[in-house]
């Protein structure tokens, strides 16, 4: 049995995501409905199933999962916005080897991966469920003949890897909602009060264990300021105790918006130290809009978002001196460091506000719908 959802044909995103939370894809879906779209609705649907799909104009579905009800009835897109879509355990990192995983999805390399490289739980029922939740959504994509947009090269690369066609799969970078309050750019008293923000989840793979290390090595002024929580902040407090740190770090938790904002107003710089391949990572993003320069892991879809001594510092992760180096390149260098943060302002302006993200998106659904109907 099916039943009507709307009156009149209108695009809607399809997400079990929270947009009232916070971070990843529920900040980008919420970004997008709050942003008021002439034909979008303000609504999202968390599953097809026992919908008349006939009525939509077109469905972005943000979800693998939920492409198992999906009848192309409709015109319909997929973005993929991380590395669950061909990674059981999403992370496409080997925690115990400290390296990036560049094994293809397959039931024994992945099955090695969780019991001896450490990419995922051990426990077999979440193996099993971990495997399932990335291959069947997978194999239904690559039967179907919806487009599909990549939130980096990166990820668009990872998707062709695993068979999608390359004229199938488009990249289209984040964007972000610009500062509440219009930010300025970097004063020499906020440079002198050298403070560092780190804003993220506390767990292994985003790289705060190499970050408190190589905090140890710059300039006794920076002070760390971490915006996050996480399940391994406590042995992250344990190793800045053991370290000499904890007068140079303050843990702010989870921040709201305006703390948030306060915090990267009194920064000098954000550092972005994630081990795993981010699929993009929207605080490079944010960093930009409040003219921040950014010191960022070489990893994922992070160099795409970085240009490399004029926007940031990119650094092999995981090396400590080079991090540290960098740090105190941008502690010590008032000029250089005001003069990234505009960089990195004008690029935000150019590419990666929510506006501009609109209108590229905008493009991509007229296309899908014409071809749809062609």
């Amino acid at each position: 049995m099916t039943y009507k959802l709307v009156d009149k044909k209108m695009i809607y995103h399809c997400s079990h995501a929270d947009i009232k939370g916070g971070g990843g894809i529920e900040t980008y879906l919420a970004s997008l409905v709050n942003s008021q779209i002439p034909g979008v609705s303000d609504r999202t649907i968390s599953c097809l199933k026992n919908i008349d799909q006939h009525q939509f104009q077109l469905l972005h579905i943000h979800d693998p999962d939920i492409l198992m009800d999906l009848r192309e009835e409709c015109p319909a897109i997929l973005t993929l916005h991380n590395n669950s879509n061909y990674c059981p355990s999403g992370t496409k990192y080997l925690a115990n080897r400290e390296k990036v995983c560049d094994r293809l999805m397959n039931p024994w390399g992945c099955a090695w991966g969780h019991l001896v490289d450490g990419c995922g739980s051990r426990r077999p029922q979440n193996m099993i469920q971990n495997w399932l939740n990335a291959y069947h959504p997978l194999e239904i994509l690559k039967k179907l003949k919806i487009p599909v947009i990549a939130n980096s090269d990166y990820v668009r690369q990872q998707i062709m890897s695993h068979g999608l066609s390359p004229e199938r799969v488009v990249t289209l970078r984040c964007g972000v909602q610009p500062p509440k309050d219009t930010p300025e750019p970097l004063n020499s008293t906020i440079h002198q009060n050298q403070r560092l923000l780190f804003a993220g989840r506390i767990v292994p793979e985003k790289g705060l264990e190499w970050l408190i290390k190589a905090l140890a090595q710059t300039d006794q002024r920076i002070h760390l300021d971490i915006a996050g929580d996480g399940w391994s902040k406590p042995s992250m407090e344990k190793l800045a105790h053991q370290m000499g740190l904890s007068d140079r770090i303050t843990w702010h938790g989870w921040c709201n918006g305006d703390k948030l904002e306060e915090l990267y107003q009194q920064c000098f710089a954000v550092v972005f130290p994630s081990l795993w391949p981010e699929p993009a990572g929207l605080v490079t993003l944010e960093a930009y809009s409040h003219y921040r320069p950014i010191v960022a892991s070489a990893v994922g879809g992070i160099p795409e978002h970085i240009r490399d001594g004029e926007t940031g510092i990119l650094v092999p992760p995981n090396n400590i001196k080079q991090l540290a180096a960098a740090i105190n390149e941008l502690g010590t260098n008032f000029p250089k460091s005001r003069l990234m943060g505009e960089h990195g302002q004008v690029w935000f302006q150019q590419d990666f506000t929510i506006d501009v993200h609109i209108q590229r998106l905008e493009k991509i659904y007229e296309k899908t719908i014409a071809e749809f109907h062609a």
